[in-house]
């Protein structure tokens, strides 16, 4: 397969066209999208979109690709072609913080890569690149296209959990019509979510629908988001004296230095013993040995992780044996448009970028995210 070209310009016309790379599998054409941004800028892009040199999907949205797989040295000389003239790539190669690193080292030109994860900070803080190369290369992340898959989960979750999912299948596997006993309902409960972002934001608004009460933490100030009713700063005293009166706490946090085993065995045991943990998030937000200890001992109602920490989970961990823990293997964001709302995503910052305006969803080193 060739490039694909598309050239669109009005009034004069660039000496040098912007060269896109895209740089991770897709499960979907971005041509028709790059085309729309090109042309509502009136800029000439060339876009090079080549799956034959990219790693065959593992499943959809899977944007590292088939593990063991290869290119001919012929190809990868091809691909190496690209990346030298690369200006801007759509995806991270082998997304991973060692592909970011290699592929910034290979491409000269390079000042914008639009990553397909919400976790880019964390791939360009373990890239560990120069100074100068930070200051060449803008990063930005996929932030707000899990939103929707992963607010539904942390809701299926809590939901679960209220409505004693896990004694109800027990039964059901004893064939045990057993006496009758209250459901808690999820109106009227406290829930606390660390990180108002867009999983957050997502989460407050179906949360407020039914009824609930919904405690956020972010770091930025302005207005309180639909479905929110009450905003805490992002310090650590101030959410603290949130936890005894939640009923479930939802983590979705980035992970970075700051939030590494936030929810740790002292902050756990301020939760009241019916309160549910649920994170979807990064895993390494959540001390996984305070939280073990804390279900075991009848602190906690449950747990709900689409994340863990370490990930992926031992075959032998103690986790996996309990029923009142509900573990996603880090799929929870995966859905079948995924990859179309990615093209979105970067179609609008293209554009963005093509005017010379703020691209969204910056990352920054420094922070992580």
């Amino acid at each position: 397969m060739t490039s694909t070209t598309t050239a669109v310009a009005t009034g004069t016309r660039a000496a040098d066209p912007l060269h896109v790379l895209v740089a991770a599998p897709l499960s979907c054409d971005p041509t028709a999208a790059v085309t729309a941004a090109a042309a509502g800028a009136g800029r000439e892009v060339v876009l090079h979109h080549r799956p034959d040199l990219l790693p065959p999907q593992r499943w959809v949205a899977d944007h590292r690709g088939q593990d063991g797989w290869r290119r001919s040295p012929g190809a990868e000389r091809e691909w190496c072609e690209l990346l030298a003239r690369a200006d801007v790539l759509l995806g991270v190669p082998g997304d991973s913080p060692a592909g970011l690193a290699a592929a910034v080292a290979a491409a000269p030109r390079l000042t914008w890569v639009q990553g397909t994860a919400a976790g880019a900070g964390e791939q360009l803080v373990g890239a560990g690149l120069a100074p100068a190369d930070l200051q060449r290369v803008t990063v930005t992340s996929a932030a707000g296209v899990h939103a929707r898959p992963l607010a539904e989960f942390a809701l299926f979750g809590l939901l679960a959990m209220a409505k004693d999912a896990d004694r109800l299948r027990a039964h059901q596997r004893q064939h045990r019509w057993a006496p009758r006993w209250p459901l808690r309902p999820l109106a009227g409960q406290r829930v606390l979510v660390l990180g108002l972002g867009g999983i957050g934001r997502e989460l407050a608004r179906m949360l407020a629908a039914l009824g609930v009460e919904v405690v956020g933490t972010r770091r930025s100030t302005g207005p309180v988001p639909d479905g929110v009713a009450r905003v805490v700063q992002d310090d650590d005293a101030a959410v603290e004296a949130e936890l005894p009166g939640a009923d479930a706490v939802v983590s979705c946090l980035p992970g970075t230095g700051s939030t590494r085993g936030w929810l740790d065995a002292r902050r756990l045991a301020q939760l009241p013993p019916h309160a549910v943990v649920v994170n979807v998030g990064r895993g390494t937000v959540v001390d996984t040995g305070a939280l073990l200890a804390a279900l075991a001992a009848g602190a906690l109602r449950g747990a709900v992780l689409d994340v863990t920490d370490p990930e992926p989970l031992p075959a032998g961990h103690p986790l996996w044996d309990r029923d009142d823990v509900i573990i996603s293997p880090h799929t929870a964001a995966l859905a079948v448009d995924e990859d179309d709302r990615i093209v979105e995503l970067f179609a609008e910052n293209l554009a963005r970028h093509l005017r010379g305006e703020p691209l969204v969803n910056t990352v920054s080193a420094d922070r992580g995210y």
